[in-house]
């Protein structure tokens, strides 16, 4: 967070159009890659939503937005922060901090589209119908993911933090899911935790 306020700013971006085009580079190289995997570029449905609401569905993750896009939101409040403490220590501009950020969250889209972890979603969670992102949606979760990371960049880091929270737990009531208990989920599967997510 640039911590507006509170801490300073840190460096300037510096050429900007040259870490614009690195950043859309790294994110269209992602999209190949999990092309090259097999993943499909829209929902097999054959269209393309804006936001598509139901958790419990076979269209979930498959369209631009849903229930999860709050959570590459706050993806990119922990890189911006990450990045920021990196760059007390090493020269590093925001350019570079937003095209690390960008590797991030590219990295986890293509380790979560693996069969790996597609399985790991459907035996530890509620995401039975969980079949892997179609290519559009992670590509709109990395851009959720840069729009965290420039608002953390000019939001006081009091408003940053109090977003963070409100979306964790305005989507946890809303669909007993979040980015906290999606982690948890995945890492130390908790049948109580489980029983309670099906009972939505």
């Amino acid at each position: 967070m640039s911590f507006a306020g509170t801490v300073p700013r840190g460096r300037p971006a510096g050429r900007p159009l040259f870490w614009t085009l690195v950043c859309a580079g790294l994110i269209a190289a992602t999209a190949a890659i999990l092309y090259a995997m097999g993943r499909v570029p829209i929902c097999t449905c054959g269209t393309v939503k804006l936001w598509h609401g139901v958790v419990v569905s076979s269209e979930n993750s498959q369209h631009l937005s849903d229930w999860y896009t709050p959570s590459h939101v706050i993806h990119g409040f922990l890189f911006y922060f990450a990045t920021w403490l990196l760059a007390k220590r090493w020269p590093i501009g925001l350019g570079a901090r937003a095209a690390l950020a960008v590797v991030i969250e590219a990295a986890w889209e293509i380790t979560e589209n693996t069969d790996a972890v597609i399985n790991r979603y459907r035996e530890a969670t509620i995401a039975l119908d969980y079949f892997g992102d179609s290519i559009i949606n992670s590509v709109a979760d990395i851009v959720a993911m840069l729009a965290g990371f420039f608002l953390a960049r000019w939001l006081p880091v009091w408003l940053t933090v109090l977003l963070a929270l409100g979306m964790e737990l305005v989507v946890g009531a809303l669909i007993r899911d979040n980015l906290t208990l999606n982690v948890i989920m995945l890492l130390w599967p908790l049948d109580a935790v489980k029983a309670w997510q099906g009972g939505a």
